[in-house]
This record gives C-alpha cells, structure tokens and sequence, in this order.
C-alpha cells in the first residue's frame, strides 16, 4: 500500500492502483515499439506490482507498522514471494513481458545483493534468464533497456503523484529519463493548476490521469482483520491530476 498522512487520518492507495495509473500515463505516450511489443509493455506496467501478499484479515500484522498504522510499502521488507509471483504471472503473457518484468525486479533489488545467498541467487537468475529472453526474442541488452525505461518513467511519475511528492512554490523535481534519453522534471506553478512536465513526452497537449484512494480515520488497529475491515468499509476518494505542455 501507498499510505499517506492527512488531518483526518490516513489515505491509502493500493499499489495495484498505483500501476494502473502508471499505465495511463504511458498510454498518452506515441507508441514507440511495435503493436505487439507496445501492449506488451503497457501490460508489463500495468501488472508490476501484482502479486501482493494476500493479508486478508486472518491476524498478524503484514499491513500494519509496529505502532499499528497502515504500513506504507517502503516500511516493508524485501518479499521474494512477490517478487517471484510477478515474475511467475508474467510468464503466462509470453518472453516479451517476462523480460520487461523481470529488467524491473533487477532495477528494484540488484541493490540487496550481498544480504543473502537467496536474494544473490534470485538476481543471478534474473540476469541469466534475461540473456536467454533477449536471445530468443532477437532483441539487444539496450533495446530491451531502452523500452523497459518507459516502464521505469511510469512508475516514478505515477509514485511522485500518488505519495503527493510535487514540490511546492513551483519548485521542479526530476522524474526520470525517458526511451529517448533526455531527463524529464515536473512542476505545478501554483496549487491547483496543471503540472507542467518538461519536455513534454505525451501525443496531446494536456492530459487527465485519476488513482482511486481508501479514507481511513482510525489512526491505529490491532492486527490485519481490523485493518482489512476498515478498508473494505472506507469511503473511495479518486485523486485527477491535469499534466500539460508548458
């Protein structure tokens, strides 16, 4: 979950949710792959964060913090659960989208190495798998990069937007590089007006983008069953943004 603070309480973003908003931002991009390469992708993007731990409100505190707040993603450990169901569930939509997915679990975690022999063993095999993907698929390391650097784009931006990270007085912050190499930033002018995204990556001048977010006003749970509850009981907000040419 993306979980972010408000006066009234929580508001939490699902991060299934997340990918999908990651989606439509790159779906407002001019298709640069071939059809079936290109849906693939967006496909890739969409499901990158599936496979979440199925914490369903059977005790234990999996989604909760040590204080009993909902637990924001970046308060968990490393799952090689998740990361191989991924993994596993791209297989069933072909080589193409396994070799996207499996470029993002390498760009995730390559950073873990070195904190167990498991997780060594896991990035090795990512690697290796991905030589043989781009073997078969007769596509080079870069091309593969170049196209998996969209998905990478997608997810930061769609994060920037769903944990509320734009800076304010119009400051600008960098949202990645993009297939064509060149570094894009982000910036509002002034609350509530579109986000300016410099140089501007989308086939139209402006464009809409929404996330759906759960409104929590209890501020701590004793155990997943609690949370899980609340959650299904909350009120659904959804969060738009407007993006334009600046």
């Amino acid at each position: 979950m993306i979980v972010n603070s408000t006066p009234a309480g929580w508001q939490v973003i699902y991060q299934q949710a997340h990918a999908l908003l990651a989606m439509q931002l790159a779906w407002h991009w001019p298709p640069t792959l071939p059809p079936d390469q290109w849906v693939g992708l967006l496909a890739a993007i969409a499901q990158h964060d599936d496979e979440q731990a199925a914490w369903r409100g059977r005790g234990g505190h999996h989604g909760l913090t040590d204080a009993g707040a909902p637990a924001n993603f970046t308060q968990k450990a490393f799952s090689m659960e998740q990361a191989a169901g991924v993994l596993a569930a791209a297989r069933f939509q072909g080589r193409w989208r396994s070799l996207l997915t499996s470029l993002h679990l390498s760009c995730l975690y390559e950073g873990l190495r070195g904190q167990s022999k498991e997780i060594d063993g896991f990035l090795d095999e990512l690697k290796a798998q991905q030589r043989q993907w781009e073997r078969a698929l007769k596509i080079t390391k870069k091309e593969a990069g170049q196209a998996y650097t969209l998905l990478h784009w997608c997810d930061r931006l769609s994060l920037i937007l769903c944990r509320h990270e734009i800076p304010e007085m119009g400051r600008a912050v960098e949202i990645h590089h993009g297939p064509d190499g060149r570094r894009h930033t982000l910036r509002q002018p002034a609350p509530g007006s579109p986000v300016l995204v410099e140089p501007w990556p989308f086939q139209a001048p402006k464009i809409e983008v929404s996330v759906e977010a759960s409104v929590l006003t209890q501020l701590q749970y004793k155990d997943d069953a609690e949370l899980a509850a609340a959650l299904r009981a909350a009120p659904v907000e959804t969060l738009r943004w407007t993006l334009a040419k600046a």
